[in-house]
């Protein structure tokens, strides 16, 4: 076999080279976009004089809303990594934007929620969707099926990821 006849069978087909160009774009904008929306957060808070909590600590309020969870219940929910959420927790419970307590049934386990302030500052992010909602269509170009389209794409992905990681994909 002649070193060209082996170039030609090592290297993938076209369509092959084309979906990894692509796989590797989404995973690019998919974290380019969490800094982006982390950037956004910061912003807002900033147009409101608010240098009191960082955008992530925002963000982490605004996603435990009105329940009663533990770190683990956030991590496993798909909102933050482990140590991340730890230290961001103890944080915000110091800054008094969270309440924590043993929980009854693990006393290892501590159920965090949000106090007075900490609705206040998820209720700012709430305010922020909000308003990008009503211009997103408009100034975005993103309406409802563009939302539907891509939440479908995003839930595959992730259900992929998953499957690669339980049966070793």
């Amino acid at each position: 076999m002649s070193s060209t006849q082996a170039r030609r069978e090592i290297q993938p087909p076209v369509e092959k080279v084309e979906l990894k160009s692509l796989y590797l774009e989404t995973l690019q904008l998919v974290e380019r976009l969490h800094r982006r929306l982390l950037d956004v957060i910061k912003d807002e808070f900033d147009r409101n004089g608010r240098t009191d909590i960082n955008a992530v600590q925002a963000l982490l309020l605004f996603n435990i809303g009105d329940a009663v969870l533990t770190a683990g219940e956030l991590r496993s929910r798909g909102f933050y990594l482990g140590s991340n959420v730890s230290y961001n927790l103890k944080k915000l419970v110091e800054l008094g934007f969270i309440d924590h307590q043993k929980s009854r049934v693990d006393r290892r386990a501590v159920r965090v929620s949000l106090t007075k302030a900490g609705r206040e500052v998820a209720e700012i992010v709430a305010e922020l969707y909000d308003r990008h909602i009503g211009s997103i269509d408009k100034v975005g170009g993103l309406d409802e099926g563009e939302f539907q389209k891509m939440n479908k794409s995003l839930q595959r992905l992730d259900r992929f990821w998953n499957d690669s990681i339980m049966y070793r994909l």
